[in-house]
């Protein structure tokens, strides 16, 4: 007797938070696409109805009642779907399937609903929610376990595939409750952040749960850029013995159609980029994702002709195109001929339009305006200071004239100890590299390098950098090495080591007194500044929660 087999398609949509019509009819759209290539089950992302993360959208009754009619909407509209049984992630109000709690925060149910023949024909939620890192679920969810609500099996083409929803998998219980109840294939719809090295974390840990369980599994992801989150895709299926069946291309929408059965699963593996190429598609994805999810017609930057501006033009340029960004070289008296030239040589290889804007006579007008005030005290950082809001004020006055965003080229070695300023360089709208830390920006310059033509100038990531705000600056003056910089900061704020560990691991205690403690009194202008894309498991953002006002010091 011939094993029973059915065909999954893996949607992995780019959704936005909100747009409950639009996210709707991007899935019918994939939904009739995988009809009509064969398959019987589709599998959507995690609360791919509403986007990830709705955060406090979740508190309104009215969006709980606007998915619930568009969801209707979708079972509606795919009802001439033969045979079709389509899984729409969800968020649901307490009460409707579930028990009625006795308190009423969280409110709401996160839930993965079967669609098919025109209604909904089972009803599935998360059990495990997850509270760290960037995720905050247990404000707003509910977990199925305490709601009442049993495992979900449902039987397509004669398999039964059991339904996870993304933190579920990550732990024993919910995969051994769904084959428990008859389970032969794992589905687990996933809304689950970028970082480096997530993917192989995840597809390593999933191999664990598939080999725990003696089950195949599936993985449906969400791509996109949110905020300041990115989804990478790579959508993939598992043998039961842990081992790669099929995987979906990272960082673009995709639809996996797979053959699977109890015995195995058939599909195609899309290869895993290096590691640059993963972060460079993360970087790309929350810029184009940002500006075109929220209306901006094009990107303006300041660059400098130094090595940060030169990186984050590039990743504008690759996400939006060249005709949607525009660079501004703002020349102060101490910016050295080189940078004009190294700017006005990468602008032009890149076909962005570019303009220069000198801030000499502003800058004379404010240090004579002030002279009285400042008069017996010397030249400091307040008039380097100066010189950066000047250019922030004329960025953000393009901005306001021509509706473009100003992206921000601080790097995550500056953001962390506070080399940038207030109202200066920090001012703008979305912080592309504030989670690149400084010897990552030069890998990743090389890198673009190296694809095709070279559009940043080899001056520009060998000379040494500096903010050239007085005469003869390098960065190296104010700070330790990068190489040293960004290996106490990957400790002390990535990984959490103490003061003492950092010291103990060989580094110099001055060096480590230095970097912590800039790290600790620059906590006040990081509670400032743009979001911008998360590349590491920790960035200065939703997973760095810090008090500005703080005594501790270990």
């Amino acid at each position: 007797m011939p094993v029973p087999s059915v065909k999954v398609a893996l949607a992995q949509l780019n959704v936005t938070v909100g747009d409950l019509s639009g996210n709707a009819d991007l899935i019918i759209t994939e939904a009739r696409r995988a009809h009509a290539l064969g398959a019987q089950c589709v599998l959507t992302p995690e609360l791919s109805l509403c986007g990830y993360p709705p955060e406090d959208l979740l508190l309104r009754p009215a969006f709980l009642a606007a998915c619930d009619a568009e969801l209707q909407r979708i079972a509606a509209a795919l009802a001439d779907c033969a045979g079709l049984h389509v899984v729409v992630g969800h968020p649901v109000a307490l009460g409707q399937g579930a028990r009625e709690r006795s308190w009423s925060v969280p409110g709401c149910l996160n839930v993965a609903s079967v669609l098919s023949g025109g209604r909904v024909v089972g009803r599935y939620a998360k059990r495990e929610l997850p509270n760290y890192q960037v995720f905050d679920e247990r404000r707003y969810f509910a977990s199925g376990r305490d709601a009442g609500l049993a495992p979900l099996v449902i039987e397509v083409g004669g398999v039964r595939l059991g339904l996870l929803i993304c933190e579920d998998a990550w732990f024993d219980e919910p995969a051994a409750a769904a084959k428990a109840a008859g389970a032969e294939v794992l589905c687990v719809l996933n809304a689950s952040p970028f970082h480096l090295g997530k993917v192989e974390e995840r597809e390593a840990r999933m191999a664990d749960r598939a080999r725990a369980m003696g089950l195949p599994l599936l993985y449906a992801h969400l791509v996109g850029g949110q905020d300041e989150m990115v989804f990478d895709g790579a959508s993939f299926a598992l043998q039961a013995d842990g081992s790669l069946a099929a995987r979906a291309a990272m960082f673009e929408e995709a639809l996996a159609v797979l053959d699977v059965s109890a015995g195995g699963v058939r599909g195609e593996v899309q290869a895993l980029p290096e590691f640059e190429a993963q972060a460079w598609g993360a970087l790309v994805t929350g810029v184009r994702d940002y500006l075109g999810k929220n209306g901006f017609p094009g990107a303006l930057i300041g660059l400098s002709g130094g090595i940060d501006s030169a990186l984050v033009l590039a990743i504008a340029v690759d996400a939006l195109g060249a005709d949607k960004v525009r660079a501004v070289m703002m020349p102060s008296p101490y910016t050295a001929d080189i940078s004009w030239i190294d700017a006005r040589d990468m602008a032009a290889r890149l076909g962005v339009r570019y303009d220069e804007l000198s801030i000499v006579p502003m800058f004379d007008a404010f240090n004579a305006t002030l002279a009285e005030e400042f008069k017996g005290r010397p030249i400091d950082a307040t008039e380097e200071n100066i010189q950066a809001r000047i250019r922030g004020t004329l960025l953000m006055a393009l901005s306001n004239k021509f509706g473009s965003i100003v992206l921000t080229t601080g790097n995550k070695s500056e953001m962390a100890t506070g080399y940038c300023t207030l109202y200066g360089d920090m001012a703008g709208g979305f912080a592309v590299i504030k989670d690149v830390a400084k010897t990552l920006v030069y890998r990743l310059a090389a890198w673009r390098n190296q694809q095709g033509a070279e559009i940043i100038p080899e001056r520009i990531i060998t000379r040494p950098p500096s903010a050239e705000l007085r005469p003869d600056q390098k960065d190296q003056d104010s700070l330790p090495p990068y190489e040293v910089l960004d290996a106490i900061l990957a400790r002390y704020m990535e990984q959490d080591e103490s003061i003492a560990e950092i010291v103990a691991a060989g580094f110099a205690p001055a060096d480590v007194e230095r970097v912590t403690r800039l790290i600790k009194i620059n906590e006040y202008k990081r509670r400032q500044a743009p979001v911008g894309v998360r590349l590491t498991h920790r960035g200065f953002g939703r997973d760095w929660r810090y008090p500005i006002t703080s005594k501790f010091r270990a």
